[in-house]
């Protein structure tokens, strides 16, 4: 009797079982390890101080004054054209000029971020040493504010004055990427949303506190302080400088590092593109949700980002606002977004971030085209649209944040935070180029929130096909 012939499935047919290749395994998320851990109060809030000690830099420096008030303002025209007056064409050509030129340098400050805050997001995790980090671009933000000091009211000043606040956005980021990225070490799946909106929240809330201090200051003619030179402007830079030493350091002594990513060989700077690339390639296999959120919000959060900081020159330049009302506009928005970031945490951790970040920008959208078409109706338009713009602004940003504490994987924080950085908090090259871009073409400057409004819409729409991050107690 001769053997039977061996089954189709047999192991010993080479054909009948071709070598498979395992499926790819999907990493475990950092806030995974986080499950079930008890965050003392203390490492909380020292995180969310950072925060609070940094905001003047966006708000006071980057929105509401020091650029708003004073930068694109006449004081750095040249003699002969401010000397027209403002119903001079070449006059309101000269200040768009000027806010052109803001635009043009955080468009470089962008880019900047664009090529270096993955890379060294992605050194700090395999160095362990996020907190170096954190603390050299505070400290280089810091110097920055400190260095506005010597930006005269002069048109020779100007260029200092838009680089130094560029180079500030740059250091201020490569900061954040590292802050960002310990927020996995003081939340859990299931308070995520909540920390990360209290972050949000208390910045808004030292934003509010430094403006007050403005106003206080300039209700009190400056206490007989001498306010010729642009002074008082060069001052309130050097206040916010301090105020950021002041709050910003608890993060460094109270929260602890995350520890270095394991398996992860040291390699030189530029070599970290090659393995920035192959780990990007690695998203699109293992985490693919994550992937396609980091390019959805490179682009809404650039949109978000140029609200900020072109808003307020909106209100001075196009509604005619003077420099006391920016500034009080500047702090009813910061309460307004504040209290709505605080309170739409909440709602992250019960329906899931993707909701709210649908919801805020489709308002954001529509308020923001409110703005430009309603603008004949006077400055109650911008205080409206303005007053919701902020409101949504802010639980954007923290919901986004909380999306992708969500979605990355363990021992890649600063790395994942680097890539999400390249449009950075302040205005990067799309909603930048956009905004300077388009009043260049028109000579106006209401014209340029259609450019930030156009970002907003297209990260809308990319939103729309990213799915929903795991959310701890919601059905996702």
């Amino acid at each position: 009797m001769t053997d039977a012939a061996p089954r189709p499935d047999s192991p010993a047919d080479p054909v009948a079982q071709p070598p498979t290749v395992p499926p790819a395994v999907p990493p475990t998320m950092g806030l995974e390890l986080q499950e079930g851990v008890r965050i003392p109060r203390r490492q909380i809030y020292s995180w969310a101080l950072w925060d609070w000690g940094t905001q003047p830099f966006n708000t006071v420096i980057l929105t509401f004054v020091f650029t708003a008030l004073y930068l694109t303002t006449e004081a750095f025209l040249d003699p002969a054209v401010a000397a027209l007056g403002e119903n001079d064409p070449a006059y309101e050509r000269g200040l768009a000029e000027l806010t052109s030129g803001v635009g043009l340098w955080n468009t470089l400050a962008g880019l900047l971020i664009l090529v270096l805050a993955p890379v060294l997001g992605q050194r700090a995790d395999a160095t362990g040493r996020r907190k170096v980090w954190l603390a050299g671009g505070t400290a280089g933000m810091v110097l920055c504010m400190l260095a506005l000091w010597f930006v005269e009211a002069d048109p020779a000043y100007f260029v200092l004055g838009a680089a130094l606040i560029g180079l500030g956005s740059v250091l201020n980021e490569i900061a954040g990427v590292n802050y960002n990225a310990m927020m996995v070490s003081v939340a859990t799946p299931r308070t995520v949303g909540k920390v990360s909106g209290l972050g949000w929240g208390l910045g808004y809330v030292g934003g509010i506190l430094a403006l007050l201090f403005v106003v206080i200051a300039n209700g009190a003619e400056w206490w007989g302080m001498p306010t010729d030179n642009g002074l008082a402007f060069r001052v309130i830079a050097v206040g916010c400088a301090l105020w950021a030493l002041a709050f910003a350091w608890p993060i460094l002594a109270f929260v602890p590092e995350l520890p270095p990513t394991k398996g992860r060989a040291k390699v030189g700077f530029f070599a970290s593109y090659g393995v920035l690339f192959r780990d990007v390639r690695g998203l699109w296999h293992t985490s693919r949700r994550t992937f396609w959120f980091l390019l959805a919000s490179a682009v809404f959060r650039d949109g978000l980002s140029g609200v900020f900081a072109f808003g307020a020159i909106i209100g001075g330049v196009s509604f005619g606002f003077s420099a006391d009302q920016v500034i009080v506009f500047g702090i009813a928005a910061n309460l307004v977004a504040g209290i709505s970031t605080v309170l739409v945490g909440f709602a992250d951790d019960r329906f899931g971030p993707r909701s709210v970040i649908l919801s805020t920008l489709s308002v954001i959208v529509v308020a923001g085209l409110a703005v430009v078409f309603l603008r004949d109706l006077g400055p109650v338009v911008y205080w409206v649209g303005g007053l919701i713009l902020s409101a949504c602004v802010g639980p954007a940003q923290a919901a986004s944040r909380s999306y992708l504490a969500r979605v990355t994987p363990a021992g890649k924080e600063s790395e994942i935070f680097g890539l999400y950085a390249t449009t950075g908090r302040a205005a990067s090259w799309m909603s930048s180029a956009l905004w300077t871009i388009t009043i260049a073409a028109t000579g106006a400057t209401i014209w340029g929130t259609l450019g930030i409004v156009a970002v907003v819409l297209v990260g809308l729409v990319l939103m729309w096909f990213v799915r929903e991050a795991p959310v701890a107690g919601a059905r996702t």
